[in-house]
């Protein structure tokens, strides 16, 4: 009975040693095989061909940030609308119900965030 045990802890302690040792064994490769040239070009900042000017630290206002995340909370929720869509002739009427509490409470997260001003610009 416990060999039968010991032969699941040994997939687990398999399992995870190759978890481990994938990620791993390309970055030991990389710092064993890859050359090593330093210098002063090699170690510049480099940014779409051009050599970078300024300071690298600039500060973005919070508004941005936060069209960003409403963009993004609206863009996934839409990627499940794409599946009910395909199938929507195919779907009974739970379905349909489903989705349009779905869709309410899409429409009053932006209402919410109408509302707070979060996508006003100033």
């Amino acid at each position: 009975m416990t060999d039968l045990y010991t032969k699941h802890y040994l997939f687990v302690v398999v399992f995870l040693a190759v978890a481990v040792g994938f990620p791993l064994a390309p970055l030991v490769l990389a710092r064993i095989l890859a050359p090593r040239k330093s210098g002063q070009t090699k170690n510049d900042i480099y940014e779409c061909g051009l050599t970078a000017k300024g300071d690298a630290w600039v500060q973005f206002r919070v508004g941005y940030y936060i069209y960003a995340l409403v963009y993004v909370i609206f863009a996934v929720e839409t990627v499940f609308l794409y599946p009910w869509a395909v199938a929507f002739l195919g779907l009974g009427v739970g379905a349909f119900v489903a989705m349009m509490i779905f869709v309410v409470l899409l429409l009053e997260g932006l209402l919410y965030a109408w509302s707070k001003g979060a996508l006003d610009w100033k």
